[in-house]
């Protein structure tokens, strides 16, 4: 009896097999299409920076929340005398509100400041807020960025380290700069506010993305260790490896969506700013990382090890022993061909050869009787 296995099975063992590598021209294609997509949006739209990058001004009220409040507060906030606040509101749980709005001087400030108390039925001296200034902005951009840079850099010497190969250091890092650069995209697109919140998503998914493609490029290193004894070239061995944790990675992948998904739509729903930005860096993260470990960054590598000289000169050494097998099996044909038109001659030999044995046999057995008599 057969055994019936699974998919994840045939791609592992070949039974299934999809070309990823072979084909990344069209990967590469998509990617420069969705990149310059995202470019688009962050040079026409711009990105909507939080309170705590551009500076501005925080006000917090206790109030019962409903699924209405947040509307309702922005709505009246909008109609308040002092113009162009800019405003963004958020609720709290279920008893407060925030408001952030641009930075504002202590008449505004006490302006809106009244106005919040009037909204949620409470005086103006009980109504919080917190100035926050374009230095303190400032710092957090930076250090943002600091942590970014240090992160590329332990994740390249990292990798390095780990498969002393400085190539999967260098196709990982463009990997993560695709995904980095795709998600400011979705950002600016979407229009949702960049906050710490956001930041911290970002060094997430990062985090998660370069954990798919080390799962990838070790499976690689297992397929092409001794590859210049094989009968296969590195970009084929690449390829196998792609489809053996593809299964695995599209799980992965899944397993870890369903919950961000949940506190996306949890966010928006109750208007909790922190709780979206998180939800959405991490739901593009983790997709754009799925893809970029398996078509971008694995490519990539491919590519630039397939231009090393021992590759190349192995590549060449199995062009040449196909050849040879392909002139082999046509010589083949070219003689069994052959010895179907002409069978005559052989078959002649074979009688011929049959007929003067029995003669030698027979005469052999003459002899013998005459000798007895």
């Amino acid at each position: 009896m057969s055994t019936k296995h699974g998919l994840a099975h045939r791609f592992y063992t070949g039974q299934v097999s999809y070309e990823f590598v072979g084909k990344r021209r069209t990967w590469y294609i998509f990617s420069g299409i969705l990149l310059l997509i995202c470019l688009a949006g962050v040079l026409i739209r711009g990105l909507s920076l939080g309170i705590d990058f551009r500076g501005g001004t925080d006000f917090q009220v206790s109030m019962p929340v409903t699924s209405t409040t947040v509307d309702d507060v922005r709505q009246k906030v909008s109609e308040f005398e002092v113009k162009n606040l800019d405003a963004q509101v958020f609720s709290l749980g279920e008893s407060a509100v925030r408001i952030q709005t641009r930075a504002l001087n202590p008449e505004e400030t006490s302006s809106v400041r009244a106005g919040i108390g009037a909204i949620a039925g409470v005086e103006a001296k009980d109504v919080t807020y917190t100035a926050i200034g374009a230095s303190w902005g400032k710092q957090v951009s930076e250090k943002a960025l600091l942590a970014l840079v240090v992160f590329i850099i332990l994740v390249m010497a990292l990798i390095g380290i780990w498969f002393r190969n400085w190539k999967m250091s260098l196709a990982a890092v463009i990997a993560l700069a695709h995904d980095l650069a795709v998600t400011v995209g979705v950002y600016a697109l979407v229009g949702f506010t960049v906050t710490p919140a956001t930041v911290i998503g970002v060094l997430t998914i990062l985090g998660y993305s370069l954990y798919d493609t080390v799962v990838v490029f070790d499976r690689v290193t297992e397929n092409t260790r001794g590859i210049k004894d094989s009968h296969e070239t590195y970009g084929g061995a690449a390829n196998r490896a792609i489809n053996q944790v593809l299964i695995r990675s599209l799980n992965t992948t899944v397993i870890g969506v369903l919950p961000v998904t949940a506190l996306l739509i949890g966010g928006a729903i109750l208007h909790s700013g922190p709780l979206a930005d998180l939800g959405l860096a991490l739901f593009i993260g983790m997709v754009a990382g799925a893809y970029s470990s398996i078509f971008i960054a694995t490519p990539l590598l491919v590519q630039m090890k397939e231009r090393e000289p021992e590759q190349v000169a192995h590549r060449k050494a199995l062009e040449r022993r196909a050849e040879r097998h392909q002139q082999r099996e046509e010589r083949k044909v070219e003689a069994k061909a052959a010895g179907d038109a002409e069978p005559d001659a052989e078959e002649s030999r074979a009688v011929g050869t049959g007929a003067r044995q029995q003669r030698r046999t027979h005469l052999s057995r003459e002899q013998r009787k005459k000798q007895r008599r």
